[in-house]
């Protein structure tokens, strides 16, 4: 993020002598993206952040990509899978990918990790669709809620902590790092008053994690790099910071929060834009008033993805452009073929004056796969559904469509 955040103690001046009760050095860690010229933070610990235990021996932990299917529009429903695992990794199933963004689900039943976790090249955001709960790292405790982003940078180590109830997580990888609009920020970095966000509906860490310490004096550090899941053992807790300074940290912001674009004709999806990666883009669509123009054509026009593949994730609300379609769905419409709301949608719409629809769109500018995982989700009717006469599978969630 673009602006400045501490917590706990630091020294006046960064590089010098800052010392424990004890009298001995906190040991000062620079961590941050882009070699030294990315954004950056500065942590201190009590113990040296490279004094290894034990390594353990990798384990596979990649998706496999399938690069052989036909080209067609996918409809990806998996409203009805509640579970997908266990623990926070044990839950997560990728299902489109390349070489620069991943998208996953998630929905763990146990709500503790009794390890830690790191992902060494991405960024990750996890869009909360269900669940309550903390996100403990490094840098402190970060609370987050249904319709959060939580972006956690590459490098950071953190737990997810889950209150009781139902958990449902979208988690998109970004091989590059996760930030605003840059047209949305001017040369000092502060967002634009016409940006649909401020520096207001972000929130950091709120509290460094204390008293962080059990018996075993081991902490098992899950590291996630080139397709393996690494173990890496230490004598002391990686939440032992007493203090951070910087401009690289966790943070949260609620899609609740985004501010919509509206004008006289419909708008294009650029107007919707939160995130921005290298060859990709995050939207949010979020309730808005419709165009106002007196012969407005509210639902989207049909349009080739010349460039991009356009995937929408389906939070809330009744999506008027698409029928059939779940909570919890991914539509997949891949470049190269054009796409747009399904047969009736277009004049079922003139006259909406508003819509309450909730989704998470993902744009990549270089081609998605689908993988292994996402083949049981597959609905096999959707790609011939703008047939005239086409009568889709109802969606199974109609009741929470409303």
């Amino acid at each position: 993020m673009p602006f400045y955040q501490r917590l706990g103690q630091i020294p006046r001046k960064r590089h010098t002598q800052f010392r424990q009760p004890d009298g001995s050095l906190y040991h000062e860690q620079l961590v941050g993206t882009l070699g030294f010229h990315g954004v950056s933070s500065l942590l201190y610990h009590r113990h040296a952040p490279t004094e290894i235990k034990r390594v353990g021996t990798p384990q596979p932990y990649a998706p496999k990509l399938l690069k052989d299917r036909p080209l067609e529009p996918a409809h990806l429903r998996t409203l009805a899978q509640t579970s997908t695992g266990g623990d926070y990794l044990q839950a997560r199933q990728t299902l489109l990918g390349n070489a620069d963004v991943t998208m996953s689900i998630c929905n763990p039943t146990e709500l503790r990790m009794d390890y830690y976790y790191k992902n060494a090249l991405a960024d990750e955001v996890i869009f909360v669709h269900e669940g309550r709960g903390e996100l403990w790292s490094q840098l402190g405790k970060l609370a987050f809620e249904p319709g959060d982003y939580v972006v956690i940078p590459r490098t950071i180590i953190h737990q997810m902590h889950f209150e009781e109830g139902p958990v449902r997580l979208l988690i998109i990888e970004s091989f590059s790092p996760i930030e605003t609009c840059r047209r949305y920020r001017n040369h000092f970095g502060q967002l634009l008053e016409h940006a649909p966000y401020c520096e207001r509906d972000f929130r950091g860490p709120s509290e460094l994690v204390e008293n962080d310490v059990r018996e075993s004096g081991e902490y098992e550090v899950r590291v996630k790099k080139d397709g393996l899941l690494h173990t890496l053992v230490y004598g002391h807790s990686p939440f032992d910071v007493v203090g951070w300074d910087g401009y690289f940290y966790p943070y949260a912001t609620s899609i609740h929060d985004f501010e919509p674009i509206t004008g006289r004709i419909h708008q294009p999806p650029p107007v919707h834009q939160q995130f921005e990666g290298n060859n990709f883009v995050i939207c949010s669509f979020v309730p808005r008033l419709f165009d106002y123009h007196p012969l407005a054509i509210p639902a989207p026009y049909n349009h080739s993805n010349v460039d991009s593949d356009e995937v929408l994730y389906y939070v809330a609300g009744n999506f008027m452009s698409r029928k059939g379609v779940d909570l919890a769905s991914f539509t997949w419409h891949p470049s190269g073929i054009p796409h747009g709301p399904h047969p009736g949608t277009v004049e079922a719409s003139i006259g909406k004056k508003e819509t309450h629809e909730l989704a998470v769109m993902l744009d990549t500018f270089r081609p998605l796969y689908l993988t292994e995982a996402a083949l049981p989700y597959v609905d096999p009717r959707y790609p011939m559904s703008w047939q005239p006469g086409f009568v889709p599978d109802p969606p199974r969630a109609a009741d929470m469509m409303d």
